[in-house]
């Protein structure tokens, strides 16, 4: 998406007009077979003498005929072009000479034997609203003969290679058919795309989104300003019309934007710091090109905004295929996104300098591939955001869950709890504590080492979990410290429960690496009083335990709420 505006090379921005192949055979209407074929030869007059000189012939010698059937104008100053007809064309077939991609072009042609000229251009006031943007459309309309010369002064803003021919008026209509409806697919899909990213960015405040609608629009305006269809919109075209400061301005800015959007969504100022400050200097060149735009057109301005970009590029696409090599998905949608752009690129600069006339589908192609490189970032983006999603949600797991048991983690425990206990007001349900710890733990981890220690507690949290209701929670409270909360269950119960997840300690030895050894647990037990805070349940359930812990270990003790004071009622003495 950033280059955008790199394709001319003196006026810096791509026309998106599509420059179509040159066919002067022509079969509209009737078979192709019937209609017949008006050849024409193609002219320069290096120079712009006084009109009536011209159609005197005065300089018929003077022009240097060309190859092909394309003018290319590389002087932005007025120049004479000839057409000479090949073949006749009657007035039935209603001929029209069709010069295609003028983008800002202004054309005066000199019909045979008419003194006055027709001024044609894409926007502005010799726009002709009768046909599309696609060509300047200049009407024959007392038939062609062979032979017959047709003088055009051309006034060019950039060299933009145009097809010449001469075509019945059946065939420039149909073509301005498709024209209109690539044109139309192109700039709708731009709008939707621009829509998507700005709900996104309303919706969830990701700055990327911001950047690439930014980026978008800009395309958008920049395509519709040099396409020729902001001449549909009152007002508008009288005002970007034949201006070529507006259509460099857009393609600068969308360059920027793009160049904005590129570093935030690589996240180049963490992994590529020193592509980072180029590319910075780049977008500092691009704005104040962008002001320099405002107040001129000067030629040297499109010289340096076509290097800064392929300067930018060239940076971008090393960050991008760096990033792929360190697997980094963001970059993948990067070089997906610019490999269809930057083949179609190649092809333009290669016809902008006379190397090659593209196909006809390059002309629509090339803007379609702004389309495509939009959609695959968009795309990227949603991905981006799962990842976003999948790794909150595992810090939130790793922040919910302690790392080494499994059991939840204390923050996550307490706030549990603190909902437990107010359902548990709110419905006049019960609620059961049980707080444990491991015996002589600190034994376990001296004598076999805390490797050991550590799985032992994994065992200890893996059986007790199996003795527990699938609504029951267990967690960890701290070091060898655990919490069971017990929902709608009373003392007695809980109590049985406690009894339960002490006999699955203690009924069998626990072999670790090797390390065959008894473990056991104490526990203490407290039911949820009527208007007791979690705070205090748990430390009714703490006294409980120190009076487990005071009673020899490996027991239950439970804290009957009716015992006022820290008197707990001793419950149960297995052994």
């Amino acid at each position: 998406m950033l280059v955008a505006a790199m394709v001319l090379p003196s006026l810096a921005f791509a026309a998106s007009v599509p420059p179509t192949t040159v066919r002067t055979a022509v079969d509209a209407g009737p078979p192709a077979a019937a209609i017949p074929i008006a050849d024409v030869v193609v002219a320069r007059l290096d120079s712009d003498p006084v009109p009536a000189r011209i159609i005197a012939g005065e300089f018929d010698d003077s022009f240097l005929t060309r190859p092909d059937a394309v003018i290319r104008e590389t002087e932005q100053s007025p120049r004479w072009w000839r057409i000479t007809v090949g073949h006749a064309m009657a007035a039935e077939l209603r001929p029209q000479l069709v010069v295609q991609a003028p983008y800002l072009t202004l054309v005066e042609a000199w019909a045979p034997g008419k003194a006055l000229p027709i001024r044609r251009a894409m926007i502005g006031r010799d726009a002709d609203l009768t046909f599309s943007t696609r060509a300047l459309v200049v009407p024959m309309t007392a038939g062609l003969a062979a032979g017959d010369v047709i003088y055009l002064r051309v006034h060019a803003l950039g060299a933009v290679p145009m097809p010449v021919s001469i075509e019945p008026l059946a065939r420039v209509h149909r073509a301005d058919l498709v024209h209109v409806a690539w044109r139309t697919a192109i700039l709708v899909s731009l709008a939707l795309l621009a829509l998507l990213a700005l709900g996104f960015w309303w919706g969830i405040g990701e700055r990327s989104y911001g950047y690439l609608l930014l980026t978008l629009l800009a395309q958008g305006a920049f395509f519709a300003i040099s396409g020729g269809e902001v001449r549909m919109l009152p007002g508008l075209a009288e005002i970007a019309g034949g201006d070529l400061r507006i259509v460099r301005l857009f393609g600068l800015v969308a360059a920027l934007s793009s160049l904005v959007f590129l570093i935030h969504y690589l996240d180049l100022r963490v992994r590529q710091p020193r592509l980072t400050r180029v590319l910075v200097g780049c977008g500092a060149v691009l704005m104040l090109l962008a002001l320099a735009t405002l107040a001129g057109s000067a030629n040297w301005i499109a010289i340096v905004a076509n290097a800064t970009l392929l300067v930018a590029t060239g940076a971008v696409l090393w960050a991008a295929i760096m990033g792929s090599l360190q697997r980094q998905r963001s970059a993948y949608f990067v070089l997906l996104s610019w490999l269809p752009m930057l083949a179609l690129l190649f092809v333009r600069i290669g016809e902008l300098y006379g190397l090659w006339l593209a196909p006809a589908w390059v002309g629509h192609a090339f803007p379609a591939s702004f389309v495509l490189s939009g959609l695959v970032i968009m795309i990227g983006l949603s991905d981006s955001l799962l990842q976003l999603r999948r790794d909150r949600d595992r810090v939130s797991r790793l922040a919910r869950f302690d790392a080494l048991t499994g059991a939840m983690s204390r923050p996550a425990l307490e706030a549990r709890l603190e909902a437990c206990v107010a359902e548990a007001h709110e419905r006049g349900v019960a609620l059961s504590l049980v707080f444990f710890d491991v015996d002589r733990f600190k034994r376990i981890n001296d004598d076999y080492g805390h490797q050991v220690g550590d799985s032992c507690l994994k065992i200890v949290v893996m059986r007790t979990r199996n003795r527990l209701r699938t609504y029951d929670m267990i967690g960890r409270w701290g070091g060898d410290e655990m919490v069971v909360v017990l929902p709608d269950t009373r003392l007695g119960e809980a109590l049985g429960v406690a009894e339960n997840l002490r006999s699955a300690i203690n009924c069998r030895p626990l072999s670790i690496d090797g390390n065959l050894f008894e473990a056991s647990i104490s526990l203490g037990v407290a039911e949820l009083a009527a208007g007791e805070t979690a705070e205090h349940l748990l430390e009714r359930a703490d006294a409980a335990l120190y009076s487990s812990k005071s009673a020899g270990r490996d027991r239950v003790t439970g804290h009957d709420p009716r015992v006022t004071g820290s008197h707990p009622r001793f419950v149960a003495t297995p052994k």
